[in-house]
């Protein structure tokens, strides 16, 4: 394993982070921050408590997943484009690094950046609800996790994508949706049917239920069944990854 190769690609793509943190980290705070302002503080006051809890602390969780989520979509679909854009991608290809190594360098890098986010999320969400995180070992697999798992699906956006409008498509119109209907800001036995059995062919509802059930020891669906949802999809990714690489698809002209 040549780890010099993959540090070499973390470093860049962290020191990138760092260049630019504004947008990088304080706005996509900045923003969910401004969801608790109005979800939590103003409508949560006025509402009933969902399955027991408050609901300026029932929505920290799902808050959590769109933020993580989007991010390291993004930060993925940022990281391997932007080489392809500029043409340094045959740089890459050209060097003693396999495809597992490179894909190692990039998701991690993605994915730290999407959990540093999701982290100060949380602390800012202790200014505006009550939480005692029941679980906090499975919160922590939880979040690693779906952010190395997303952080590859947007490894593959952005190796797929051929031009910036089509960078944004799947985030803007695919991720974003799947986390507000997966139950991020309700219960989904508040839905009527046959939205309610919907809801469980969406996997975000898998990925949310199981972080509430690490904050607050209860969900919609079993933890068990959360947990096989993201290693599914991740042995996907890894599939399609490989075979990326392996038939240089739109990775060579």
């Amino acid at each position: 394993m040549n780890w010099r190769g993959i540090l070499a690609i973390y470093q860049f793509e962290m020191s990138r982070t760092r260049r630019t943190i504004m947008q990088s980290i304080i706005s996509p705070v900045i923003s969910t921050t401004l969801y608790f302002v109005v979800f939590g503080a103003a409508i949560g006051a006025r509402m009933e408590n969902v399955e027991n809890i408050e609901y300026g602390a029932f929505i920290v969780p799902g808050l959590m997943m769109l933020t993580v989520l989007t991010q390291a979509v993004s930060n993925g679909a940022f990281g391997i484009y932007f080489p392809k854009f500029t043409g340094t991608i045959f740089e890459l290809l050209s060097a003693p690094i396999s495809f597992t190594e490179a894909t190692l360098g990039y998701v991690g890098a993605a994915a730290t950046k999407a959990i540093i986010i999701g982290l100060m999320v949380l602390l800012t969400a202790f200014a505006f609800a009550p939480l005692d995180i029941q679980h906090p070992i499975l919160m922590v697999v939880i979040l690693l996790s779906t952010a190395i798992t997303f952080a590859m699906l947007g490894f593959i956006i952005g190796i797929w994508a051929s031009n910036f409008e089509q960078l944004q498509l799947v985030p803007l119109l695919v991720i974003t949706p799947l986390v507000f209907l997966g139950g991020s800001f309700y219960s989904i036995e508040m839905l009527p049917e046959p939205w309610q059995t919907i809801s469980h062919f969406n996997p975000v509802f898998y990925l949310i239920s199981g972080f509430r059930y690490a904050f607050f020891g209860q969900a919609e669906v079993a933890i068990f069944r959360s947990l096989a949802a993201i290693a599914a999809f991740f042995l996907l990714e890894l599939w399609v990854v490989a075979r990326i690489f392996k038939t240089g698809y739109k990775l060579r002209k």
